[in-house]
């Protein structure tokens, strides 16, 4: 095959075989069937199947000049796979629908297949089947589903006043990256990589499945922890003194004038995860704690001033 050829050239069919041929086998204990027939069969050991859809739209939420197609694979992937995790559930399969131009080089969608198959592997599941249709522009949306495994689910409505508040992962990474790319820069290189691929703590999400609340951490850790706080009509109070400035976020910020904090506070798509837990004493190891709930109203405080600031939405003004 020509790495030259594009999409209108093979057509839709074949370039589905070419995906699936780049795909993970489906364990067939969890997936009797896969990609082939007109939808995958899932196994649900439990009596309830978790479900999720993040789409990601070019020029949105990704750049061709500044994300490889592994890259957006990944992201897309990762994405849709913390929001099961932040479920308390376990993930089973993918399904992805791709919009595509027609003029798109069949290599860079096998390279999308990829890495969307690499980071499904991190949490040993695949990608199970999905749509291909023509468009103008390259639209990825991303299907997760998980059990629970007769476990109750973890919502944001949980938690209460009198809990201790605590984050898995980085924070304000992304941020960092993104705007390093905006100003023409592809470094420093573990910034600028942590916006191209998320690394979500997914190891981490599952040591937390005694928290009364959780939440993916994808818009903003203000903005996210205020669904958590309106869900559970509580007062979220972060102490700004216990997020630590990682030396790379605190060096980059000097050098270009920005605000490391700020980018902690606010900045999306690292995919952290943020929880409520009882107390201290239930907090497992690798989460760091940075805050209490409370019964004032319903809102996140940051140094008791309650915060305005909202992170990531699509159609804020």
């Amino acid at each position: 095959m020509s790495t030259e050829q594009t999409i209108a050239e093979i057509g839709e069919f074949a370039l589905i075989d070419l995906i699936a041929q780049r795909l993970r086998p489906a364990d067939s204990a969890t997936v009797p069937v896969s990609i082939g027939d007109d939808s995958a069969v899932v196994s649900a050991r439990g009596d309830q199947v978790v479900a999720c859809l993040d789409m990601m739209t070019q020029g949105v939420h990704f750049r061709l000049d500044w994300s490889s197609a592994n890259d957006i694979g990944r992201k897309a992937a990762a994405a849709n796979l913390a929001d099961i995790f932040a479920m308390g559930a376990t993930p089973t399969a993918l399904l992805v629908g791709l919009s595509l131009p027609e003029s798109t080089p069949v290599e860079w969608v096998l390279e999308l297949a990829d890495g969307l198959s690499a980071e499904a592997e991190l949490v040993n599941v695949s990608v199970v089947g999905g749509d291909i249709v023509r468009s103008e522009t390259i639209t990825i949306s991303v299907t997760a589903l998980g059990e629970l495994q007769g476990r109750t689910p973890i919502l944001r409505g949980g938690a209460q006043s009198g809990d201790v508040v605590a984050v898995a992962g980085r924070l304000g990474w992304a941020q960092a990256g993104l705007l390093m790319l905006q100003r023409g820069f592809r470094s420093p290189r573990n910034l600028v990589s942590a916006h191209r691929v998320p690394t979500p703590p997914y190891e981490l999400a599952q040591t937390g499945r005694n928290a009364h609340a959780m939440i993916d951490v994808s818009d903003g850790l203000v903005s996210d922890l205020g669904h958590l706080a309106r869900a559970s009509n509580v007062g979220i109070h972060i102490d700004s003194n216990s997020l630590t400035v990682p030396d790379e976020l605190a060096a980059t910020a000097s050098a270009f004038a920005g605000d490391a904090m700020q980018w902690i506070l606010t900045g999306g798509d690292d995919h952290a995860f943020a929880a409520t837990f009882s107390d201290a004493l239930s907090v497992p190891t690798g989460w760091q704690i940075i805050g209490h709930v409370t019964s004032d109203l319903a809102g996140v405080y940051v140094d008791d001033e309650l915060q305005l600031t909202r992170g990531w939405d699509h159609f804020a003004k």
